[in-house]
This record gives C-alpha cells, sequence and structure tokens, in this order.
C-alpha cells in the first residue's frame, strides 16, 4: 500500500509535468546535462581502474580525456536518433503527415534536440571553464553556433529534419575522440591509429555523399 500511495503521484507529475509538450524542451535539457554530469564521473571511475596509463596522465589530460568521452556518448546518442529520424521515422513520410516537413515535429524529436542542447551546454560550460586547456576560440564558437540552432528548431518546432540531416556528420566524432585517445596512450605509431585514420575518412564521406543525396530528393 506504502508503494502505492507514492506511485499513482509520482506517474501523474512525469506525465503532466515532465513529459508535457510545454515541459518537454526544458526536461530534456536537464536530461541532457545530468547525463553528460554521469558519463563524466563514470568515465573516471572505469578509465582509473581499467587504463594503466591514466592515472599517470596530467590533470588536464585527465579532465580532457572524460570530456571527450561526454562528446563520444553524445556522437552516438545524437546520430543514431538522427538517422532514424531522416530514415526511418513516419514522421516526415508524406504518406503519414499533412503539411510541409519543415514544420513537423514529435514529442521524440523535440526531446533528442534538446538533450543535445543539454551537451552543448555542458560542454560549452567546460571549455569556458579550462579555457584554453580544452579549446580555443573556434570551439566556443561552434558551440555557440551549434547551440543557437538545435535550440531553436528544439524552442519552435521548425527545420527539425534539417537539423537531425546536418547532425548526422556527427558519426565521425567517435573517431576523431578515439585518434586522440590513441596519440594520448603514445599508440600514434600502431595499426589501430592507421585504421582509426581511413574510418574517419570514410563516416566523414559516406555521411556527407548522404547529406548531398538527401538534398537532391527532397528539392527536386
Amino acid at each position: 500500500m506504502g508503494i502505492k500511495s507514492y506511485q499513482n503521484p509520482a506517474e501523474l507529475l512525469v506525465k503532466e509535468y515532465l513529459l508535457a509538450d510545454s515541459f518537454i524542451p526544458y526536461t530534456s535539457i536537464i536530461c541532457g546535462i545530468c547525463a553528460c554530469k554521469m558519463v563524466y564521473d563514470l568515465t573516471q571511475l572505469f578509465s582509473s581502474v581499467y587504463f594503466k596509463s591514466y592515472p599517470s596522465l596530467p590533470k588536464i589530460q585527465r579532465t580532457e580525456w572524460s570530456n571527450r568521452s561526454i562528446s563520444t556518448f553524445h556522437a552516438m546518442f545524437i546520430t543514431a536518433m538522427s538517422l532514424y529520424f531522416v530514415f526511418w521515422s513516419n514522421l516526415y513520410s508524406d504518406n503519414q503527415y499533412a503539411g510541409m516537413v519543415t514544420f513537423r515535429s514529435s514529442a521524440l524529436s523535440t526531446f533528442s534536440l534538446g538533450a543535445s542542447v543539454g551537451y552543448f551546454l555542458a560542454d560549452l560550460g567546460m571549455i569556458i571553464w579550462f579555457y584554453p586547456s580544452l579549446g580555443g576560440m573556434e570551439y566556443v564558437l561552434h558551440h555557440l553556433l551549434s547551440l543557437a540552432a538545435v535550440a531553436y528548431s528544439m524552442l519552435t518546432g521548425e527545420g527539425q529534419l534539417y537539423t537531425f540531416m546536418v547532425l548526422i556528420s556527427e558519426t565521425t566524432t567517435p573517431g576523431i575522440n578515439l585518434r586522440w585517445y590513441l596519440d594520448t596512450v603514445g599508440m600514434k605509431r600502431s595499426k589501430a591509429y592507421l585504421v582509426n585514420g581511413v574510418v574517419i575518412f570514410v563516416a566523414w564521406f559516406v555521411s556527407e555523399i548522404s547529406l548531398l543525396l538527401l538534398d537532391f530528393f527532397l528539392f527536386c
């Protein structure tokens, strides 16, 4: 009885407030920031146990190590969601919905973009806090522009399809971060480093060709 007495108010809170359409942007941003913090802490915990070279790294490199894990996690999440919405979701299918695709959105698409906004806020905060160790002014400008574009699409519901199309390019980020990890642990001359470079190029090439083909079919 005690559990049920708490269960109903909790379900009401989630359905009526946290996941209500008007609150989804703010809930998703908070979830994105909390996910970044969780990944950061877990990376520190596991790296100190499973990577022998991690404890010997300078403090700022350990910070960047954990920061890049956040970047990798976000890239995998937003790439998966972007591929889903662009290629498999019925949200932008002419057979399912009326109206221009430019103005179509859903609770899930808005939540996904909100989580990405949360990441950009968290990462931008770290870049500014440790400036310029985690990146110079070009990183700050990149994050500000990305944050503005994704936040606008999330809040207005406009252009979400095109936003997801651009975010597919995040597919190269895990490879770039892995390249930094390999360099940091002294594996720059290894075969893994060479293969990593080839994979990054292929991933970039495929994502760019995919965007060009999508633009062709959408506007022709």
